[in-house]
């Protein structure tokens, strides 16, 4: 046997074993549009590691990425979120990294946005948590690969806030988290979310945790104001129209109140 020969063996047994980690998806078309070859690769880097132990199965299903549930060291609770090579909107995504000046200079093949995009989004979480928003803590991200911790557990993870009723007090205290996580982005973490919305936040153990941030923005970016305003807009209509509570103009009172402070 040659040394080539022996090498895609090798590489052969990877991804065998790679798929017998994934053990309880049962949609196999998503299996299949999923994990490609690379991705196997980069979960069993992941898995030799020690990041990741077992992968499950979907939590959630999108046109951009899948998340999968994982269990990682000390059997601890995980959220593996995959972003697709072939169906995403590369288009949409370059918009939000072309005016960013830590991604700005990215070009080049599907690939090589999609990791940028990956890479974005754990920078931002990062910098979301440092400021005391709360977010799904991040761990790792490789390629298009992000390892975050599962907020909720495996078996029940935390709904989004659209699912959610809250009573009267809760809604209360709920905006005025949200408003005070926009202020700490916009102030502390130079961030704007860009895609805030009752689909964008889960609820947990009775409080807002923030989502999705691949596409926040810093505010050198020129859409950031309309962005943030956006915002606004979409948590203030939400929480006025189920809760009739909070206002735009309470929320920006809060940015120019942190922003002073």
């Amino acid at each position: 046997m040659t040394e080539e020969s022996k090498k895609q063996r090798q590489f052969e047994a990877k991804i065998d074993l790679m798929r017998e980690r994934i053990k309880d998806s049962d949609d196999f078309k998503v299996l299949d549009e999923v994990f490609d070859r690379r991705v196997l690769m980069d979960l069993y880097a992941l898995a030799s590691k020690g990041v990741i132990s077992s992968l499950g199965g979907a939590v959630s299903t999108g046109k951009e990425a899948n998340i999968f549930r994982a269990k990682g060291e000390d059997e601890k609770d995980l959220a593996v979120k995959i972003y697709r090579i072939n169906t995403s909107n590369f288009k949409a995504m370059q918009n939000y990294l072309l005016g960013d000046p830590r991604f700005g200079s990215i070009k080049g093949t599907k690939r090589a946005i999609i990791a940028a995009w990956t890479r974005k989004e754990f920078r931002n979480l990062r910098r979301a948590e440092e400021v005391g928003v709360k977010v799904p803590h991040p761990i790792v991200m490789r390629e298009n690969i992000l390892v975050m911790e599962m907020v909720g557990d495996v078996e029940t993870p935390a709904p989004q806030l659209k699912d959610v009723t809250l009573e009267p007090k809760e809604a209360e205290l709920a905006f005025e988290k949200i408003t005070e996580y926009i202020s700490l982005l916009y102030n502390k973490a130079n961030l704007v979310h860009a895609d805030l919305s009752e689909f964008n936040i889960l609820y947990h153990e009775g409080e807002p945790v923030i989502i999705d941030m691949g596409q926040s923005v810093t505010l050198e970016h020129p859409m950031a104001r309309s962005f943030l305003e956006r915002d606004i807009s979409n948590l203030a209509r939400y929480f006025k129209k189920k809760y009739a509570v909070g206002s735009e103009e309470a929320i920006k009172e809060k940015i120019r109140a942190g922003k002073a402070g």
